[in-house]
């Protein structure tokens, strides 16, 4: 049975557990995932939007003091949260309007922008993609190839997302050692071959 046919939190769980070198049902034990929801009235009425992938991805970073990210794809809707949470940050919390900021956004943050991502720091959109990241504070490097998924390490969590055309179909998140240093070992390989990004 191939992954094609499972879904986006499976194929997600399987991924980081061939890195890991981790059964995957033990795995379950040590991680937290989400997916996006199957699309059914019932599911998407009874779920908070906290609860789905990129809204929980935009609180992770906000949280986090430090962030270093590889990134292989964007969507506007992604954009947009962790825009507002590299802004001023974000607590989790539930607000009248679906959520609410808290006061501090990441200190360091460092991402590499590979494969589909990268383009766009490039052509027509690249000055203002640019400066909007630079505005943020982000310091932004451009890697020449492809990464299967996002990869963050924000503080001490581990942060996988499976991402797609429709935004952020799964994300996993965990402070388990195992992967943590594999996110960390990632980032690192990806900024080593990555080449700084300036607003110019």
């Amino acid at each position: 049975m191939s992954d094609d046919a499972a879904s986006p939190a499976a194929v997600l769980r399987s991924l980081v557990a061939r890195a890991v070198d981790a059964d995957p049902a033990s795995l379950d034990k040590r991680i937290e995932l989400v997916e996006r929801g199957d699309g059914s009235e019932a599911d998407d009425a009874t779920r908070s939007d906290a609860s789905t992938p990129a809204r929980r991805l935009a609180e992770l970073v906000g949280a986090a003091g430090s962030v270093v990210a590889v990134v292989p794809r964007f969507n506007a809707d992604l954009a947009t949260r962790l825009n507002e949470a590299l802004a001023t940050g974000a607590d989790g919390t539930e607000g009248e309007s679906g959520s609410e900021l808290g006061a501090s956004a990441p200190r360091a943050v460092r991402v590499v922008f590979t494969g589909s991502a990268a383009d766009r720091l490039a052509g027509m959109t690249g000055p203002v993609v640019r400066r909007a990241l630079a505005d943020r504070g982000v310091d932004a490097y451009r890697h020449d190839g492809e990464s299967p998924v996002s990869v963050i390490l924000a503080d001490d969590r581990a942060v996988v997302g499976l991402i797609d055309d429709a935004g952020v179909a799964a994300l996993l998140w965990t402070d388990d050692p195992a992967v943590r240093e594999w996110a960390a070992a990632t980032c690192r390989r990806y900024l080593n071959a990555a080449e700084p990004v300036t607003d110019d």
